[in-house]
């Protein structure tokens, strides 16, 4: 997939490898490494998922890393729904407002 300069693209870069990793670091932490993904509008003129890129994020900061997504979407959620929370809102504001 390609993008063309403005598009919106998520990068990612590895910043420390995990020999590279502090020495007070937890065990379990020194063996991964330090990794960045961040999104931003793409400044190169052309580029494909995979290829090293410079972007600018929303708030003007540029970055350098490989591309991995053009257009990223959210893919989180706040899990399945509770019906016993729905009506808390409503409960609590009956009782600040002396109506129960």
């Amino acid at each position: 997939m390609n993008a063309k300069k403005g598009d919106w693209v998520r990068i990612h870069k590895v910043i420390l490898t995990s020999d590279e990793r502090a020495p007070q670091v937890p065990d379990d932490t020194k063996q991964v490494p330090f990794e960045m993904w961040d999104k931003g509008f793409l400044l190169d003129d052309f580029a494909s998922v995979g290829d090293e890129v410079n972007v600018e994020t929303i708030i003007g900061r540029t970055l350098s890393g490989k591309m991995i997504e053009i257009n990223p979407q959210f893919n989180h959620g706040w899990g399945k729904c509770i019906p016993e929370i729905l009506h808390i809102g409503r409960q609590v504001k009956g009782i600040l407002n002396g109506i129960q």
